[in-house]
């Protein structure tokens, strides 16, 4: 698979590792803003790698020495200004997020630096994150005059629980790497240097493991966070999804390669 770019070079794709693909903004100059091309490139691209089992992990990063700036909303006309600014937020970033969410496999975000915003967000929507301990993380809305969407909300409240929440929106506080890791915010810290080799390690060891497992684990993951009242039919579902496991190859081959000490050959079946 040959690296791709994107949102007319804002945005890169390659594969840097078997089984791990990588999405990366870049355009550092503007610290890699969320623009529309580069929002509608990661909806439709994450889609195509989440057949079969040749991608086990995304990971999405920054180029230079930002994450992202979030929205890019400074360019934005005065006359036009609510029209643009509510559609860029209400369509291309909600479906670039959802796309983050309904990616089968596990998606890692590499916080190289600067993460604020909606940059911050679609940090938060992936399934971990690690992230340089130089980095500035934070949600500005108080100081823009902005009311975040409450799909938003709800994926800050799901990550770092209500009274964080409230920290990062009602202050706009900008907090480093530690103050993340110390919350919640994100998994590792490491010093930025280090990111990109740390974030495509743990890569590596997310696509090492059983495909079924991953995709069932992280569904299930996603069913409870969003529903945390099952219906009777959502139950069935997860009890199903957890009982197809028994009858796969996968699983009879997990069992046998950690009986034998050697490393599993995953068919994703």
């Amino acid at each position: 698979m040959k690296t791709q770019t994107m949102a007319g070079g804002e945005l890169r794709l390659d594969f840097p590792y078997d089984a791990v693909a990588r999405l990366t903004l870049t355009n550092p100059d503007r610290r890699n803003p969320l623009t529309h091309p580069v929002l509608d490139a990661i909806a439709a691209t994450l889609p195509k790698l989440d057949h079969g089992i040749d991608v086990r992990c995304v990971v999405i990063t920054g180029e230079g020495k930002a994450f992202s700036a979030g929205y890019d909303i400074g360019g934005i006309p005065d006359e036009t200004f609510e029209r643009d600014a509510e559609a860029l937020v209400a369509h291309p970033f909600t479906a670039a997020m959802e796309a983050i969410s309904a990616h089968p496999y596990p998606v890692v975000a590499a916080i190289n630096g600067h993460c604020l915003g909606g940059g911050l967000e679609l940090a938060v929507r992936c399934d971990l994150r690690v992230c340089a301990a130089e980095a500035k993380l934070g949600m500005p809305p108080a100081k823009l005059g902005l009311i975040y969407g409450h799909t938003g909300l709800e994926r800050f409240i799901d990550c770092v629980g209500v009274p964080r929440t409230k920290e990062l929106f009602l202050t706009g506080r900008i907090f480093d790497g530690a103050r993340a890791e110390d919350i919640g915010l994100v998994h590792e810290v490491h010093p930025a240097a280090e990111v990109e080799e740390r974030s495509l390690e743990l890569a590596r060891e997310i696509a090492g493991n059983a495909p079924l497992s991953l995709t069932g684990n992280k569904h299930a993951i996603e069913t409870l966070t969003q529903f945390p009242r099952l219906s009777p039919k959502q139950v069935e579902e997860l009890v199903e999804l957890r009982e197809s496991c028994f009858a796969s190859e996968d699983f009879r081959e997990g069992i046998r390669a950690f009986g034998e000490k050697r490393k599993p050959v995953w068919k994703g079946r």
